[in-house]
C-alpha cells in the first residue's frame, strides 16, 4: 500500500485499497445511516469546488465548531486539499475565547453544527472583521446551510484547479491550527503540518489490534488532535466510523453499534468502572459474592496465571456480561489526555477489555508514547514505549523533551513563545518523567509543582491520582503553595457514597450538602486519605481535606474541555474554603 504524505492522501488511498459501504455513519431520525468511501470522496471533491467558487484561497482559515459527525471529515479533507487551514474549535468555550481565536487566526468562514452555535457566531461576528460567513450543518432559521456550498460545487468546474493545488501542497505545509484550551491564560494556536498528522497516524496504525471492516465509535471532541488522529487511523485502516449522538448517549450507542474500539479519557473510564461496581453491589446473595470474587481476580491481573478453570468460570459468569454491556466486540480502548489509574487499567485488562494508555500533547500531534497489546508492550502505570520515529530525552530536572516528525511547526503569531519551547529541535513538554525498562512514566507537570513554606517541593498530580483510587473520591485538587503543609479540596463520589450509606446505615435521600456534612462520611473520607497518604513522604502527605458539594465541570469553567483541572480558576473560586484550611 502506498504511503500518504498529506492528510487528504489518506482518503484517496482508502478509496483505492479498501472502499467501505459504511465508511462514515451517524444517527439520523433515530436510525443509523452511512455513506460509502466513494460517496465520502465524491463529496470532498464537490465541497472543494464549492469552497473555491466561494473565493476560498490557499492559506485562508476556516473554523469548525461542531459535534462529532460525518460532515466534519468532509470539510476537513476538502479544505486541506485546496490549501485552506482548518481551525477546529471547542463548542464549549466562552464568547471572549471565540472572539480571540477568530481574530488571532483571521478566520474567514466558519462551519457550525447547531442553532445554539450559530447564535454564538452571530454575537461575535461584529467583533471579527475577517469573518465573512457562517454555514450550519443542521437546518437553522436565518443561517446558510452547508448544502449551498455542495450545490455550488456540483458543476465541478474547478476540478483542474483543485488538482493543481492538491499536487502543489507539500507535506511540510501548514494544514491546521489547533487552539489549546490551556489551564491558564489565552489559547495558543498550535500549527501542525501534514507531516505532523500523517506521521502520527502511520505509526499508530501499526499498533492497534483492529482490522478492515471493524467498527469504531467516535465521541471525544474532533477539535482535539487525539480523536482527529484516530480518525485518520480508522480511514487509513478501513475501519467503519460511527459518531455517537452525544456524550449522554454513549452507553446506548455502544450497545447499538457494538464497536471493536473507541477512545476515552480516564474520567469516562472511571465512570464506567463505578457503574460496573455499583451494578454488582445491587445484587444479593451468592450472585453478589460471585461478582466481587471475579472483580478481585480481575484486579490481580498480571499477578496471577491466566487461563485456568477459575478464570474461565469468572469470564463466563461475570466478565462476559460486563463486555456485553459494551457491545461484546471491543478489542481495545485507547486512553489519553490525563493519567489513568493503574488499578483501572489492571481491572479492564483483567476482564478482557485492554486499555492502551498513551501520552502526548497537541504540540506533538499528539502521540509520543503508548502501551500496546504486543508481547512486552504493556506496563501498568506507564504511558508505554515511544512511537516510531519519535525521540525523547530527559532534561536534568526530568522534563520530557521530544523530537520527531510529530513536533509542531510552532505557535501561530507567537515566534517568541515558540522559541521558548522548541530549542535545537527539541520540544520542551513541561511534563516530568522517567524511563522504566523502556517505558515512559509521567510523574508530574513542571508548572504544577509548588513549594511549601518550609521550602519542600510537592508534586500534586501523583497525590491526586493515588487519592482518586478511593471509591469515595471523585475529584481532588491538592493545595498548599507557600503554606506549612499540603492539603486538598475534594468532591466526593456521591453515587458510591449514597450506595454505601444505604447499605451500612440504611440512610437514603440525602442532598450533596447533607452528605458532606455527615460525620460518618467525613470520617470515611479521612480514613481513605490516611490510607493513601502512606504512599508518600512526610512532606507530601495531606494534613487536612475539605469536602465540596458540587462536581467541577467544563460548563462551570473549572475543567478544560479535555477534563484537566483549571487550577487557578478552582483556587480562586474556593479561596475562602482553602484559607479556612490554614486558619486564614
Amino acid at each position: 500500500m502506498e504511503t500518504p504524505k498529506r492528510t487528504f492522501d489518506i482518503l484517496e488511498i482508502a478509496l483505492k485499497n479498501h472502499p467501505l459501504q459504511n465508511a462514515l455513519n451517524a444517527k439520523v431520525n433515530g436510525k443509523w445511516e452511512g455513506i460509502s468511501t466513494q460517496e465520502f470522496y465524491d463529496r470532498v471533491q464537490v465541497l472543494s469546488n464549492g469552497l473555491l467558487e466561494l473565493g476560498v484561497a490557499q492559506g485562508d482559515k476556516i473554523a469548525t465548531i461542531t459535534n462529532n459527525r460525518p460532515e466534519w471529515n468532509i470539510v476537513n479533507y476538502a479544505a486541506a486539499q485546496i490549501g485552506a487551514v482548518i481551525c477546529p474549535v471547542y463548542p464549549t468555550i466562552s464568547n471572549d475565547d471565540y472572539t480571540f481565536i477568530f481574530n488571532d487566526a483571521s478566520v474567514k468562514y466558519s462551519f457550525v453544527s447547531s442553532a445554539e452555535l450559530f447564535e454564538k457566531m452571530m454575537l461575535i461576528k461584529p467583533n471579527v472583521p475577517s469573518l465573512l460567513n457562517v454555514f450550519t450543518f443542521d437546518h437553522v432559521n436565518g443561517a446558510e446551510h452547508w448544502s449551498k456550498l455542495l450545490d455550488m460545487g456540483k458543476a465541478l468546474q474547478h476540478n483542474s484547479k483543485v488538482k493543481a493545488i492538491n499536487q502543489s501542497i507539500q507535506e511540510t505545509d501548514l494544514v491546521t491550527i489547533i487552539y489549546t484550551s490551556g489551564t491558564t491564560g489565552k489559547p495558543k494556536g498550535v500549527m501542525l503540518s501534514h507531516l505532523n498528522l500523517v506521521s502520527n497516524a502511520l505509526a499508530g496504525t501499526k499498533l492497534l489490534p483492529v482490522e478492515k471492516g471493524d467498527k469504531a465509535l467516535s465521541f471525544l471532541p474532533l477539535c482535539h488532535v487525539f480523536e482527529r488522529t484516530l480518525l485518520n487511523i480508522y480511514i487509513l485502516g478501513g475501519i467503519e466510523i460511527y459518531y455517537a449522538e452525544s456524550l449522554d448517549t454513549i452507553g446506548e450507542n455502544i450497545k447499538e453499534v457494538k464497536p471493536h474500539m473507541f477512545t476515552a479519557v480516564p474520567r469516562l473510564i472511571e465512570k464506567v468502572y463505578d457503574k460496573i461496581i455499583a451494578g454488582g453491589a445491587m445484587k444479593s446473595g451468592i450472585v453478589k459474592k460471585l461478582f466481587f470474587w471475579a472483580v478481585k481476580k480481575a484486579n490481580n491481573y498480571y499477578e496471577r496465571k491466566q487461563g485456568g478453570l477459575m478464570d474461565k468460570i469468572a469470564d463466563k459468569l461475570v466478565f462476559s456480561k460486563i463486555r456485553a454491556g459494551l457491545g461484546g466486540n471491543v478489542k481495545v480502548i485507547v486512553s489519553g489526555s490525563a493519567a489513568l489509574q493503574p488499578r483501572l487499567a489492571r481491572f479492564f485488562w483483567g476482564i478482557g477489555l485492554p486499555i492502551l494508555e498513551g501520552y502526548g500533547l497537541t504540540e506533538t500531534s499528539p502521540v509520543v508514547a503508548v502501551n500496546t497489546t504486543f508481547p512486552k508492550g504493556l506496563k501498568f502505570g506507564s504511558v508505554g514505549k515511544l512511537l516510531e520515529k519519535v525521540e525523547v530525552k530527559l532534561a536534568q530536572d526530568g522534563e520530557i523533551l521530544v523530537k520527531g516528525p510529530n513536533v509542531m511547526m510552532g505557535y501561530y503569531n507567537q515566534p517568541q513563545l515558540t522559541d521558548e519551547v522548541i530549542k535545537e529541535g527539541w520540544f520542551h513538554t513541561g511534563d516530568i518523567g522517567v524511563f522504566e525498562e523502556g517505558f515512559l512514566k509521567i510523574t508530574d507537570r513542571k508548572k504544577e509543582m509548588f513549594k511549601t513554606s518550609g521550602g519542600k517541593y510537592v508534586a500534586p498530580q501523583p497525590i491526586e491520582n493515588r487519592m482518586k483510587e478511593s471509591p469515595f473520591i471523585e475529584q481532588i485538587m491538592v493545595v498548599g503553595e507557600g503554606k506549612k503543609h499540603p492539603s486538598a479540596i475534594i468532591v466526593p463520589a456521591f453515587d458510591a457514597i449514597k450506595t454505601w450509606l444505604k447499605e451500612t446505615e440504611n440512610i437514603e435521600g440525602l442532598s450533596n450538602q447533607q452528605i458532606i456534612d455527615n460525620k460518618k462520611v467525613i470520617a470515611a473520607i479521612d480514613e481513605e486519605v490516611l490510607k493513601y497518604n502512606k504512599f508518600f513522604g512526610q512532606v507530601e502527605q495531606l494534613k487536612r481535606v475539605v469536602l465540596l458539594p458540587q462536581e467541577w465541570t467544563v460548563d462551570n469553567g473549572e475543567l478544560t474541555p479535555t477534563l484537566k483541572l483549571k487550577r487557578k480558576v478552582i483556587h480562586q473560586k474556593y479561596e475562602s474554603v482553602i484559607n479556612k484550611i490554614y486558619g486564614e
